[in-house]
């Protein structure tokens, strides 16, 4: 027998439990590890997986309105359709797809369509061409020398200077409405709405818009207002204007704005009572949250504040009162223009105000100013002369010579100069306009004007001696004695209006003696008609400086569309910014002195049959002229100024009144235009009030 074989083991079991045993292993493992993230960490995991975020945003709401002082309205807003954008943070690409699927929905006149915008937007439409403007052997060379973030804005740049004209050629009509609605998403900030279209969005444009918004992420259909002005041209300059969207908000007011909750392309007031009050008007802003998730998709809106549209002004302007008197104006400066001496004449200005409170009633001003299409002249609204512009006033500041006078003591009410030409020498000899006006006291020299006596008055002042046709010594400080005078009246100095860009006149440089005697009867320094109607009301009122004011109250809003006004918020009260020191007897002087003016003396041709009882001052200034002619001479052409100020009833004083009337004539024989601007004004404001009581009392009875 042969010996039995033994059976050769084989090592495949043993290689298959260790297979199994690994997979095992592994199995366990990833099951521990499914638990641990389960179990310990899973709770975190779907919190982030259902992670959101809450994004407020700041919509703008109308700005507040403005009325006169019967509630009559004069600025108001017109709502009108608009399309917005808001970026979330998507990408270029993502906006740009947007931004072609709106361009086949409206109608879409690009206005702000760059060669930048033109090459960004080829870049992103072809960006393979893109890629060969740049070599690979270039691009390495850049790559070995740059870091990445300055060598992809290195590619980016040389991109962009290499497309041709024959690139951007290939560009559609289609696609530059494209750009132009790219160029709007991409200049907005994150988050901000940003208005694509507002002018001309038809009613079909709003309606297809708004049923395809689930296809346009990030637009909106919306309400959008525009700043509409009841009496058209009149007042606009002193209304002032609103930016744009597209100016948004000033660069050189950017940080004010954003620290006070602005967006960037918030509309602001940029002038005048917009700008005055930009914090009143603006309102607050509704607020919507935005709540998306993790990858910045909108999941739902959430309105947090509806917002309250800004308060309203109401003016202490009467716009009934306004109208009339800019036609006034309109009539006697188209008039006065018939002359043969008149050729730089344009322009008139009319304040008049309560001498009370210092509330204005009217800021007229009237240019005429040519045409350049057609050649012709036009009468132009320039209400904003009536503080941005000054001129000589002549005799009109009298009164506050005479008060220099008294608080000095140069002079006292009784004190009687003969009216006779006074002469320095070396100089041409001062009068008055006519050379018989005789022995005057305060009282009649304002009555007949008298230059000679406010010559002596400030001669007297300076602590001077005069000597017919001898040297004539004043201390230079004189000058300064009679401006501070003169400023208590509100001459030279600001009135304290509430609109921005007042101007407060230009003071003569020079001190030599027969200066002096120019600014004591307004031939030398400059003032605004404002100033002038401050210094008129400071005489009506006895000796009170009151800040003139354009608002009159501020109210809560109502609903839109309602033209009611809405509750009291503020009041304006009067605010006195100083009290002439005055003794008894001594206002009244001039008070005196003015109401003859009107009665017997250089205006009583036209005031002396006035039943509402005024007093005033005449003034003709000789002056050089420096208006938009100025540069077609090579000295200034002499010219003279006319000018009227007064107030009534003169016993119970409730409008004052400043009429200024430059450059009105060249040479000595002119026109009255001053005079008779202020007359049919005045006639005008008592009209006015007798119809308004007559209708007030006939609704009394009917009642």
């Amino acid at each position: 027998m042969y010996p039995e074989k033994k059976k050769k083991k084989s090592n495949i079991p043993i290689r298959v439990n260790i297979l199994f045993f690994a997979i095992f292993a592994m199995f366990s493992l990833l099951v521990l590890r499914l638990g641990v993230v389960q179990i310990v960490h899973g709770e975190n995991y779907k919190k982030e997986i259902e992670r959101t975020e809450d994004v407020i945003i700041s919509q703008p709401v109308p700005r507040g309105r403005m009325f006169d002082r019967n509630g009559e309205i004069i600025v108001d807003n017109t709502p009108k359709n608009a399309i917005t954008y808001t970026n979330y943070g998507v990408s270029a690409k993502e906006m740009l797809k947007v931004a072609e699927k709106l361009a086949l929905l409206i109608d879409f006149e690009p206005k702000r369509v760059q060669e930048r915008d033109k090459k960004d937007y080829w870049l992103i439409k072809n960006p393979e061409r893109g890629d060969e403007k740049v070599p690979e052997k270039e691009r390495k060379k850049l790559k070995d020398e740059l870091e990445q973030k300055e060598y992809d804005k290195k590619i980016y740049d040389l991109k962009l200077e290499r497309i041709t004209e024959e690139d951007l050629a290939e560009l559609s009509e289609q696609d530059l409405e494209i750009i132009g609605i790219y160029a709007i998403f991409s200049s907005g900030y994150a988050l901000t709405p940003q208005i694509v279209k507002n002018e001309g969005v038809t009613d079909e444009e709003f309606a297809i818009v708004s049923e395809n918004l689930q296809y346009l992420p990030g637009v909106d259909t919306t309400t959008d207002w525009e700043r509409t002005y009841t009496f058209d041209k009149t007042l606009r300059t002193i209304l002032g204007g609103v930016t744009t969207t597209n100016e948004g908000i000033p660069k050189e007011q950017l940080e004010y704005f954003l620290a006070r909750d602005y967006s960037r392309n918030d509309r602001v007031g940029k002038s005048y009572l917009e700008l005055q009050y930009e914090d009143v008007l603006h309102g607050q802003k509704s607020k919507v949250k935005n709540i998306t998730d993790k990858a910045g998709n909108t999941l739902r809106t959430e309105v947090i504040s509806e917002g309250q549209r800004g308060k309203d002004l109401v003016l202490a302007l009467d716009m009934d009162l306004q109208l009339e008197t800019e036609k006034i104006i309109e009539k006697h400066l188209k008039s006065a223009k018939q002359l043969g001496n008149t050729g730089f004449l344009d322009r008139a200005f009319v304040v008049m105000m309560d001498p009370n409170t210092g509330e204005v009633f009217t800021m007229a001003g009237k240019q005429l100013v040519k045409n350049e299409e057609t050649g012709k002249m036009e009468m132009q609204d320039f209400a904003a002369g009536t503080i941005t512009t000054s001129y000589n006033v002549g005799s009109t500041v009298k009164g506050a010579t005479i008060i220099t006078g008294l608080q000095t003591g140069a002079i006292n009410t009784n004190t009687y100069i003969h009216d006779t030409p006074v002469k320095i020498k070396g100089t041409q000899p001062k009068g008055s306009y006519s050379n018989n006006l005789g022995t005057l006291d305060p009282v009649g020299a304002l009555r007949v004007s008298s230059n000679v006596y406010m010559f002596h008055t400030a001669i007297r002042m300076a602590g001077a001696t005069y000597r017919y046709d001898q040297p004539l010594n004043i201390a230079p400080t004189a000058f300064d004695t009679m401006r501070q005078s003169f400023s208590q009246f509100g001459l030279g100095t600001r009135t304290g209006i509430d609109l921005p860009n007042e101007q407060i006149g230009f003071k003569g440089e020079g001190t030599i003696p027969g200066l002096l005697l120019d600014l004591s009867i307004g031939q030398y320094d400059t003032y605004t008609p404002m100033q002038l109607a401050q210094y008129v009301s400071t005489i009506a009122n006895g000796g009170n400086r009151v800040q003139t004011h354009v608002v009159k109250e501020i109210r809560e809003p109502v609903m839109d569309g309602d033209n009611e006004l809405g509750p009291l918020f503020e009041e304006i009260q009067p605010q006195i910014l100083n009290r002439l020191d005055l003794k008894p007897g001594w206002m009244e002087t001039v008070q005196k002195g003015f109401r003859q003016v009107v009665t017997s003396g250089t205006a009583s041709s036209y005031f002396a049959d006035a039943e509402y009882l005024p007093a005033g001052k005449t003034g003709t200034a000789q002056a050089f002229y420096d208006g938009p002619q100025r540069k077609n001479y090579k000295e200034p052409p002499a010219v003279i100024n006319l000018s009227f100020v007064g107030y009534a009833p003169y016993n119970n004083p409730e409008v004052a009144i400043a009429v200024i009337v430059p450059w009105a004539y060249t040479g000595k024989n002119g026109h009255q235009a001053n005079l008779k601007i202020g007359r049919d004004a005045l006639d005008a404001y008592f009209k006015l009030k007798k119809e308004r009581e007559e209708k007030k009392s006939q609704a009394v009875d009917s009642n």
